[in-house]
């Protein structure tokens, strides 16, 4: 996603959000980013670019590494390892992904739904060799991952259509999801089961399922998923997770209903 679709995704037209804009893109981006990187994303002049980027180095949000790349920041990891410790949303899950992992012995997320995309907000190892290599705060896209389907289909009308509209579809492998009319189609069953299968189609060799997690006022809150290697994941284990997966979203809403609902 460039920065200009984050800031009109934000309504974010303004200065502080053209630099909201330019900071996330620099914080989830797989490695460090040069200016010209940036640049090419964000759409903007070089020279209001280049003071946005100093005003937040100056601020300690973001670094210039040795090689004169971007990165974050000192100041900006601090501010999220504390806001992620504090997450309430994250520790009433908790318990539960635990839970799951125990019991399937693969890695289990928590991912919330932003925009056209999944962001981890947490994430328990699995304990064999072989792993994921995701990491909390990483995003995926919502089109072809086990957790972003599973939270489109907890939307519907406007909502739905708003994020549907915006998708840019990418082959990522020969599975994976690449029209509308495909994706909606595959909506309408994990609708029917309440579970959202991924079988390789973001990434080869990796296989996920996933089920939506609601609020206290039965919104879309997130989604939890199991992921492991298709060598070790196949077909029967796989349709042996859905439940599993199912009840353990049903069971953190009705946690977060008890706990963090109106009553509150």
């Amino acid at each position: 996603m460039t920065i200009r679709q984050r800031e009109d995704e934000d309504g974010g037209t303004g200065t502080l959000g053209k630099a909201m804009a330019v900071l996330e893109a620099v914080a989830l981006a797989e490695g460090p980013m040069r200016f010209t990187d940036v640049l090419s994303l964000s759409g903007q002049p070089r020279g209001t670019l280049h003071r946005q980027l100093s005003h937040l180095v100056q601020e300690g949000l973001l670094e210039l590494n040795a090689d004169h790349a971007y990165v974050p920041g000192l100041r900006l990891l601090k501010l999220a390892s504390a806001s992620w410790a504090r997450n309430e949303f994250r520790m009433v899950a908790a318990p539960f992904l635990e839970a799951l992992h125990r019991e399937t012995g693969e890695t289990v997320h928590l991912g919330v739904l932003r925009g056209r995309e999944i962001i981890y907000l947490d994430k328990v190892e699995s304990r064999q060799a072989v792993r994921m290599n995701s990491q909390i705060g990483n995003a995926s896209p919502v089109y072809c991952t086990g957790v972003g389907k599973a939270a489109l289909s907890a939307l519907s009308g406007p909502a739905l259509d708003t994020i549907l509209a915006g998708i840019e579809y990418r082959r990522f492998t020969p599975a994976t999801i690449t029209d509308r009319a495909g994706l909606l189609a595959e909506l309408e069953a994990i609708r029917r089961s309440g579970v959202a299968f991924d079988r390789e189609e973001h990434e080869p060799g990796i296989r996920c399922v996933a089920a939506p997690v609601f609020d206290a006022e039965r919104a879309l809150a997130a989604g939890v998923s199991v992921t492991g290697p298709a060598y070790r994941v196949g077909e029967e284990r796989l349709d042996g997770w859905a439940p599993l997966v199912r009840d353990t979203a049903r069971a953190i809403t009705a946690e977060l209903s008890a706990r963090l609902g109106p009553q509150r």
